[in-house]
């Protein structure tokens, strides 16, 4: 079985659930069946397009050459047109990334918060998050939960803390629909209070926990096995 990786902050709004027993085996069920590409691609092609001025044609290029999964390539490609949509003719007077922050949610556990960049335009900074999900994207509480720690994180920095905050939702409405493009201005959104907040990420602190114990207790079962078999625990196959 894989290690248990701290999902990101997204990912953690996505998995919550009223049952931290859900959580546990939602978790385990990632180290088994986890994802098998990222969307990293996606953010360089933003970047290539607003802070490098690539041509559009050039940044798909890139992604076809870059791709060698077809389905990965066609997911891609089936995004591209949309950001191409929404940050034509915009000319930022700046583009940054932004350093990664953590989040403490109890439990020991701090989550990880990756803006992917913000820009400058008309004096303002813009704060834009990407969900490239095409099925089930962030909604009601989970919504709320992520856009509501989002702001505690912005507020303890005070080049971000007036930034405009906006998810662009690259989801389609139905299986069998293309992907639309939904900005959300995320102050639209209802936050949560402080005491439902805690109780939140208390109850995922608690499904992480009880998903490491399972993690840890089939692993001391695997090597048990191993030794049952005459295997030398120090001497593992290739990939374990």
């Amino acid at each position: 079985m894989s290690k248990l990786k701290v999902p990101s902050l997204q990912h953690l709004a996505r998995i919550w659930h009223p049952d931290p027993a859900r959580i546990t085996r939602t978790l385990v069920g990632l180290t088994k069946h986890g994802p098998t590409f990222s969307y990293a691609p996606l953010y360089d092609a933003v970047r290539d397009l607003l802070r490098l001025h690539v041509p559009y044609e050039q940044v798909l290029e890139g992604i076809v050459r870059g791709t060698g999964r077809k389905d990965v390539r066609e997911r891609f490609l089936s995004v591209m047109p949309l950001i191409r949509q929404h940050f034509d003719g915009i000319s930022p007077a700046f583009v940054q990334d932004v350093t990664r922050r953590l989040y403490p949610i109890g439990r020991g556990l701090a989550i990880p918060f990756d803006p992917p960049l913000i820009y400058g335009l008309n004096g303002e900074i813009h704060f834009p998050w990407f969900s490239f999900w095409r099925n089930n994207p962030l909604a009601a509480e989970r919504l709320s939960l992520f856009v509501t720690i989002v702001d505690d994180v912005l507020s303890q920095d005070p080049d971000l803390e007036d930034s405009r905050f906006v998810i662009l939702d690259f989801s389609a409405p139905s299986p069998k629909q293309p992907r639309e493009l939904s900005v959300v201005e995320a102050k639209l959104i209802p936050r949560l209070s402080d005491a439902r907040k805690s109780d939140m990420l208390s109850v995922f602190a608690e499904g992480y926990s009880g998903a490491v114990a399972e993690i840890r207790e089939a692993s001391v079962v695997d090597k048990g096995s191993a030794v049952d078999k005459g295997g030398d625990l120090n001497q593992l196959g290739l990939f374990d």
